[in-house]
């Protein structure tokens, strides 16, 4: 399992009493996690199991998709593995997360009866809840065990108030545990802190009533966070509780104690008569994370994994987005490549900032970047034109003297302002097309819009 879906976190409830609606209640739970933390069931998936139906003891492994073979969710004949991921609605469209692996996960209960294959379906004879359901079997699967922990136990809670009973659940193989761990996280809170972040003079008295109004402990500066709050992440996240139990509504509005009259930015005035030029040509302007990850901004853009340019990278980072854009263009291809059902033509640009790292300092640069698919050089060529004679920009092309690894040689140009490169122009290369699974033909631009700033912002 260790290259497919390596972790799982179990718990079993008892004496439910299910109706319509709990089950309802429970199936949008489980979707909202898949959607949100689970990101679309990338990075976890959660089953749940009428216990009747299984025998224990179950087994998470890995087998050849035409090894497995089972009743998926709401169908009425027998599928494999590869079947399911072709045929099955839910199996088209999560097929992607287990695109190119030669096994797939399943749960597999004593009796050797498939309960489902994450994090695509259920087995419909076993996978199924129903309001004669009494005791459930639940699993979470994924790659990250502390968040598998953290989502299991929110189902779990949820089903505890539903007047279910909780037991444990022993793992054994590369990693043991006992899950779920249900026990409080203790974290540390300042009556300092709260009070010059809240601009209050809150007292020790106020400040534990007002944490424990929002289902918290409170003891001397320490609190204890129930198990299923899994979004408070740090003391900053206590001290809006605090806010939301003191009340937004009780907070006095101060006017500041300064003489100014308020304009809008020059720069951003720049930036809005872009979006103006750009949405007027018809293009979607989007808008994407300061974060992201070294596969989408380098291996997917033609990098060598041993031949990275140098990026900043956060620490401790609690996703996947864990280091600081350098650029536009592969967000752009990463909005393309989540649209190739969308109808064509694709025409989005965003202006943002991107980081760089000089001399241990970071430094933040606005830049524009616009792509089009279907497009080529010429019609991208005609769109820059437009906008710097609407800008009255003097913006020149010339061949580009270096090589860009996710343009076609020959195909690429530098963007020209005052004697200065600051930006490109150019065809996507196949093969990156292809790193993105985009169907279509794609040409960008992106330029540094600091260097043209000075001129309008004169």
């Amino acid at each position: 399992m260790k290259n497919i879906r390596p972790f799982t976190a179990c718990a079993i409830v008892k004496d439910l009493k299910f109706d319509d609606d709990k089950i309802k209640e429970i199936i949008d739970i489980q979707e909202k996690l898949h959607a949100t933390v689970g990101r679309k069931r990338k990075k976890l998936a959660i089953g749940i199991y009428p216990l009747e139906k299984i025998k224990l003891p179950i087994t998470f492994k890995a087998l050849e998709p035409d090894k497995i073979k089972f009743i998926p969710l709401e169908m009425n004949r027998e599928f494999s593995g590869l079947e399911i991921l072709q045929r099955h609605p839910t199996g088209r469209d999560y097929a992607h997360l287990l695109a190119g692996k030669e096994k797939f996960p399943i749960f597999i209960d004593a009796d050797n009866q498939i309960l489902s294959m994450p994090p695509i379906i259920n087995s419909h004879e076993t996978g199924k809840i129903t309001e004669k359901t009494k005791d459930v079997f639940i699993e979470c699967s994924g790659f990250n065990f502390e968040i598998l922990k953290k989502c299991l136990n929110i189902i779990a809670t949820t089903l505890i108030d539903m007047g279910g009973k909780c037991y444990q659940m022993k793992l054994s193989g590369n990693y043991k545990e006992i899950t779920p761990n249900l026990n409080p996280e203790k974290m540390n809170l300042s009556l300092e802190n709260t009070n010059k972040l809240l601009g209050l003079n809150l007292n020790e008295k106020e400040l534990k009533n007002f944490v424990e109004k929002m289902g918290c402990n409170y003891e001397k500066g320490n609190v204890e966070i129930p198990a299923w709050r899994t979004d408070v992440l740090h003391e900053v996240d206590l001290i809006e509780d605090i806010a939301i139990a003191y009340g937004y509504e009780n907070f006095k509005e101060e006017i500041p104690d300064v003489s100014t009259i308020g304009e809008e930015s020059k720069k951003e005035t720049f930036k809005r008569k872009i979006s103006d030029i750009l949405s007027g040509l018809e293009f979607l302007e989007i808008s994407n994370y300061h974060l992201t990850n070294t596969d989408d901004q380098f291996i997917k853009m033609g990098f060598s994994e041993k031949n990275l340019p140098e990026f900043v990278e956060l620490e401790e980072s609690k996703t996947d987005y864990k280091i600081l854009r350098k650029d536009l263009t592969h967000y752009l291809m990463k909005i393309f490549s989540e649209n190739i059902d969308s109808e064509y033509p694709q025409k989005i640009f965003e202006t943002g900032k991107v980081f760089e790292l000089k001399e241990n300092k970071i430094i933040e640069k606005e830049k524009l970047s616009i792509g089009i698919s279907p497009g080529n050089f010429t019609e991208l060529k005609q769109v820059l034109e437009y906008f710097s004679k609407m800008l009255e920009l003097n913006l020149e092309l010339k061949e580009s003297e270096k090589e860009i690894p996710w343009f076609i040689e020959g195909r690429v140009a530098e963007i020209i302002f005052n004697k200065k490169t600051i930006g490109f122009i150019g065809e996507v290369h196949p093969k990156i097309l292809k790193n993105w699974k985009i169907k279509m033909p794609v040409v960008l631009l992106e330029l540094g819009l600091e260097e043209v700033f000075g001129k309008e912002g004169k």
